[in-house]
């Protein structure tokens, strides 16, 4: 039996019967959560295919996928496959007021990162694993996208 999914049956017997309703949760309680499984999704793509890094060097890859800016244009790359609920979850989260000011990323960014961390989190605590794994994958390929860009030199040899 997969190990994490008995940590997820663990986890709805103690917690999931009180049924939160999650339209109604905070989104900012939904981000938090969802930024906890974006981080760990990304760290575990890059353990399995960059295992041979050092620590640090997967620790700033990482860090470099979650920051605020990477997160703004996964949300907006992958706003045309959402659904008009999971679109409407993550507008709450976008325009959720949650009292910090980014130090380095730009609000908009900021704001729009925090509704993909609602969105994801909204997805996990639904227990919509198929749907959440096609948006982190999504969210994935974007990475690898832009990542494939930084590294490819211009035409012009610049």
């Amino acid at each position: 039996m997969d190990p994490f999914s008995t940590l997820l049956e663990r986890l709805d017997q103690k917690y999931l019967a009180a049924s939160l309703d999650l339209r109604e949760t905070n989104p900012l309680v939904l981000a938090y959560v969802g930024d906890t499984v974006y981080h760990l999704y990304i760290r575990t793509m890059l353990c399995f295919e960059s295992c041979g890094k050092t620590v640090n060097r997967l620790h700033r890859e990482s860090v470099s996928h979650a920051k605020a800016s990477a997160q703004a244009r996964i949300a907006r790359e992958i706003a045309e496959m959402l659904s008009d609920e999971e679109r409407d979850i993550l507008r709450r989260g976008r325009n959720a007021k949650s009292g910090t000011i980014p130090k380095n990323a730009r609000i908009a960014d900021y704001k729009l990162a925090t509704g993909l961390e609602a969105l994801i989190g909204y997805l996990y605590l639904l227990r919509k694993m198929d749907r959440m794994t096609q948006i982190l994958d999504r969210a994935a390929e974007i990475i690898r996208g832009e990542n494939k860009e930084e590294k490819e030199p211009d035409e012009q040899g610049t």
